[in-house]
């Protein structure tokens, strides 16, 4: 009875998550996407303090990233925006990233330059760019996106019109779809991250905002003394400390960023597996939300991944079962025979949502069609696989910690990850 209960959870949950995110996102998109969804430029607001009036500060932490850095700063000093000035933060990078860096500044007169002298962590070298910053909105990216033009305008728009507001992320678009890889990822942005977004946005509030491109309050950032340096995934890590501070935190699809992802099992993995580790310590970080009732509107976006990180034990324990026999008749039910039309049939719906939802910002969709249906499995696969790995890691960095209550935490510096090949 129990291997039966088990199997049902592992068949069901990734299923009644999907339906989930389908029914919040196509609800968010009706609510609050529908009027403007083919718009080219935010419309101008009413009343208030006019967004154009406001100067912003672009923060680009570099550490090795000579090869993509020419083109993230050019599309960065091409802003359609009044006022805005650039700082790229060389993280004490060993390739020629520095040089670059002072080459650039001679051809971009909107781009400041900060060396440190040693390899910090992306949380730090982004700290050291916002107390430097000239004004009181940083936008945050990456070192290999490239920026759209009227990202800025549709990002600042939320802060203009909300105090209240602390951060707001965009939506990342793959650049690099020449492999399988990078066509499968396509999918995962447009079936998974902006399902997700939109429907985590029903919900009040947001998971992350994303590390490749954010738009923050300084005042806000200060308020909760900045990014974490011990941190896997700084910017999880800061949409919380934002979001229970009382910062309320935003998506805007329409702020579209291109990005470059993994293009070898290798570096993705590597990549899934920081990324699941960096969630999980977020997790445990704020576990104790559970015991504060003032903040339980945070509740659902805690509860889910606890139960995603709950199913891939679950699943690891009836694959276990199955291979022993004990999952008895619950067999038939895993079999294709059960369960391969109705995960077909909730993929194909989800792939058709998606591809509805992300037409006006991604005109290429229509030829990664093939790649993006077949997404949601390698999503939960990649999920489960990372989330199996992590957890022990996680709890052994925990314990350590307590052992050595008295030392400081282990600094998360980062290495230059697996940018694919560009088109």
């Amino acid at each position: 009875m129990m291997g039966v209960a088990l199997g049902l959870f592992v068949v069901g949950y990734p299923l009644v998550m999907a339906l989930g995110w389908i029914g919040l996102a196509v609800a968010y998109t009706l609510q609050r996407e529908w009027p403007e969804r083919w718009l080219t430029l935010p419309p101008q607001q009413p009343g208030g303090l006019s967004a154009s009036a406001i100067a912003v500060s672009v923060l680009i932490p570099c550490f090795n990233e000579g090869d993509t850095l020419a083109e993230t700063i050019a599309s960065a000093c091409r802003l359609d925006w009044p006022e805005w000035e650039v700082i790229a933060i060389n993280d004490g990078s060993s390739d020629d990233t520095g040089a670059q860096l002072e080459a650039l500044m001679a051809l971009q007169p909107r781009l400041r330059v900060v060396h440190l002298a040693s390899n910090q962590g992306k949380a730090l070298a982004l700290r050291s760019g916002a107390l430097l910053a000239r004004h009181e909105l940083l936008l945050c990216i990456d070192a290999d996106a490239l920026l759209d033009q009227q990202a800025l305008a549709w990002l600042v728009r939320h802060l203009a019109a909300n105090p209240r507001i602390g951060a707001v992320t965009g939506n990342p678009r793959i650049r690099n779809r020449t492999s399988l890889l990078g066509r499968l990822q396509v999918g995962e942005f447009s079936m998974i991250i902006g399902l997700i977004k939109r429907a985590q946005s029903m919900l009040g509030g947001l998971f992350c905002v994303s590390g490749v491109i954010g738009l923050f309050r300084r005042s806000a950032l200060s308020s909760v003394d900045f990014w974490s340096s011990d941190c896997l995934t700084e910017d999880i890590d800061i949409t919380w400390k934002l979001q229970r501070a009382g910062w309320q935190v935003a998506y805007e699809p329409h702020a579209l960023i291109w990005i470059l992802m993994p293009e070898t099992l290798s570096g993705l993995w590597t990549q899934r597996l920081r990324w699941a580790q960096g969630g999980q310590q977020v997790l445990f970080a704020n576990a104790d939300l559970l015991l504060k009732p003032r903040q339980w509107q945070l509740l659902p976006l805690l509860i889910e991944p606890l139960l995603s990180l709950v199913w891939a034990y679950a699943l690891l324990a009836a694959l276990l079962l199955s291979v022993s026999g004990g999952l008895g008749s619950l067999g038939s039910a895993l079999s294709p025979h059960g369960l391969a039309l109705l995960l077909l049939s909730v993929s194909t719906l989800q792939f058709g949502v998606s591809f509805w939802l992300d037409r006006p910002y991604d005109r290429g969709l229509g030829r990664n069609s093939l790649w993006m249906i077949w997404y949601p499995f390698a999503f939960w696969l990649l999920s489960f696989s990372a989330s199996v790995v992590a957890l022990p890691r996680v709890i052994w960095g925990l314990l350590h910690q307590r052992r050595h209550s008295g030392a400081l935490a282990a600094r998360a510096r980062w290495v230059s990850p697996d940018r694919g090949r560009r088109e």
